[in-house]
């Protein structure tokens, strides 16, 4: 069998920052052992996959580690490469997936914006060994579907974070993300995710349907300048409508190649 794969960096205008996303379009779905095999072999934060179907494209995300059910930044890399190396028509893409639902990406010039769900958080108790594992203490705690969001004073403190990766794996949920107000922007975060492989994720969509209906409220504005200050870095343009969330960035291609399996 052979597969076409790219990997493109998202939410970034310039090669090597962002996040990297490996895509491989497919005739059909082969097993998910062969799928999960392939993204363990990318050893990217994840590796989308992509099925036509009608009027619409199927779409999962894998992990090195395993399937998860809602990626951002690996959807806006599926849809860089639609419209920009699959001479996708028209300027809309209709995604359709497992877990997450339809999911919408639009084109605007380079601008690719993403529409996902919402998703609002409740305030919780920190868990135990929480600042210990980050390092840092947590101002307010926030439960979601998946992760923990934890507010933290300012963006300094995000910046200096250096967790103990094998204590954040042991806390019942996805993923950790850290966020505080922005010093050039609206607020900052980091995303570390070591229970499904990933120590940090560089530029993490699916945490931003997190963070903003928590900085939409707490800010009361609904249109935020996001950053990510991993140590690669990235940018997002995000809005809250509604129970949905609009993301915008860029795409930038770096590899373009043949699997053989």
């Amino acid at each position: 069998m052979k597969f076409s794969i790219y990997q493109v960096d998202a939410f970034t205008s310039e090669l090597f920052s962002g996040n990297p996303a490996a895509v491989c379009p497919l005739k059909s779905w082969p097993d998910d052992a062969v799928l999960q095999q392939i993204a363990a072999e990318n050893n990217l934060s994840e590796t989308a996959f992509l099925v036509p179907a009608k009027d619409a494209i199927e779409l999962r995300w894998f992990t090195p580690a395993t399937e998860v059910t809602l990626c951002g930044h690996a959807t806006l890399a599926s849809a860089f490469v639609l419209f920009n190396r699959l001479s996708w028509g028209g300027d809309s893409i209709n995604f359709r997936t497992r877990y997450s639902g339809e999911l919408t990406v639009t084109r605007a010039g380079e601008l690719l914006t993403l529409d996902f769900p919402a998703l609002p958080a409740t305030r919780t108790e920190p868990p135990a060994g929480l600042a210990a594992a980050l390092g840092v203490e947590p101002q307010q705690v926030f439960s979601s579907r998946e992760d923990l969001l934890v507010i933290v004073a300012d963006e300094q403190s995000v910046r200096e974070l250096k967790p103990d990766m094998a204590a954040l794996g042991r806390l019942d949920c996805r993923g950790i993300i850290v966020s505080a107000p922005g010093e050039r922007c609206d607020f900052v975060s980091r995303f570390f995710a070591p229970q499904v492989g990933i120590p940090e994720d560089p530029v993490t969509g699916s945490a931003h349907c997190v963070l903003t209906p928590y900085w939409a409220a707490a800010l009361g504005k609904t249109e935020l300048h996001a950053r990510q200050i991993s140590a690669r870095g990235g940018e997002l343009f995000c809005r809250l409508n509604g129970e949905r969330v609009e993301m915008a960035g860029r795409g930038v291609l770096y590899l373009e190649g043949t699997i053989t399996i």
